[in-house]
């Protein structure tokens, strides 16, 4: 068992960064506007986010084995390079709202295949079904905000639904690794592998970015905050709440997601939050709260070498 103070320390990094990806849609659409493509965008934040946490994990390169290195590939894969680009392309093809609310879905398809491998571990409370439902019903009100607008499109709703999956499936494996390396070293073959499984992609979408692009302020700025602190520094915060928390209590965070992107783009962008936003907002909220108390988990630690 956690400590209650060191569970509420937990619980506050995951609502960090939780807030700090909800911010991360703006900076990416002032990258894309200055002229970065979305594959573009995502390899040079995972690459800077891979230089930098070197300082902080830099004596172990490689797993104890194979086995746990293919492992760490699929982290790599489905919290990094798939993850990013189904959601990109989703982002060209359908809706933002459609993929918002998809992605939303992610804590649930998490829930849902964490019941069905680890039965014993964890089991499902009315309080967690319930608190996800209300969580669910407030992100439609505040991705929608007042202007309900949902148009189908097949393929960009698949791909956002392979996103949603990818990062259920990256968090299932995250939780097979997480006691037996330490945190440091898992994030940072997260990025090495996002890295690497990126390159098909890039066999058909090269980069062709021009240099002065990179060196605008605007530009590096934002790239810094996306590499250094949307990456780097939330993903080792993410793995160490569910580490600490359980996969399922930390994904109910993803949530808060939208309510963040809604306030950010009012506040930068100008963009107007209705009543109906607002009401949404508080069933994220309480929905978040309910269903933190809807979960009974029983883990075996053990020690990381």
């Amino acid at each position: 068992m956690i400590a209650k103070g060191k569970e509420i320390r937990y619980h506050l990094l995951a609502l960090i960064t939780a807030v700090i990806w909800g911010t991360t849609l703006i900076s990416t659409k002032i990258l894309i506007y200055n002229g970065l493509t979305p594959t573009e965008i995502f390899f040079f934040r995972f690459l800077m986010a891979y230089l930098c946490i070197w300082f902080f994990s830099p004596k172990k390169f490689l797993s104890e084995n194979w086995k746990d290195e293919f492992y760490f590939g699929l982290l790599g894969l489905f919290g990094g390079s798939l993850y990013f680009i189904t959601e990109n392309m989703a982002l060209g093809i359908t809706q933002a709202s459609n993929v918002s609310l998809i992605l939303c879905t992610a804590p649930l398809l998490t829930a849902l295949l964490s019941f069905l491998i680890n039965r014993k571990n964890e089991k499902p409370t009315t309080k967690l079904m319930y608190g996800s439902l209300l969580a669910i019903i407030g992100v439609t009100l505040v991705i929608f905000n007042g202007s309900f607008i949902l148009k189908l499109n097949p393929l960009g709703d698949f791909l956002t639904v392979a996103a949603a999956f990818s990062w259920a499936f990256y968090s299932l494996i995250l939780r097979k690794m997480e006691n037996r390396y330490p945190i440091l070293f898992i994030t940072r073959k997260v990025f090495f592998y996002g890295i690497i499984t990126l390159v098909p992609f890039f066999i058909y979408e090269p980069i062709s970015i021009d240099l002065k692009i990179l060196f605008r302020p605007v530009v590096y700025i934002n790239l810094l905050f996306l590499g250094i602190i949307a990456s780097m520094l939330c993903f080792f915060m993410w793995n160490t709440a569910v580490k600490n928390l359980g996969v399922i209590r930390t994904s109910n965070y993803i949530y808060i997601v939208p309510l963040v992107t809604l306030i950010t783009s009012a506040a930068i962008l100008g963009e107007k939050i209705t009543q109906i936003a607002i009401a949404g907002s508080i069933c994220i909220l309480a929905g978040v709260y309910m269903a933190e108390n809807g979960v009974k988990i029983k883990y075996v630690r053990k020690k990381v070498k």
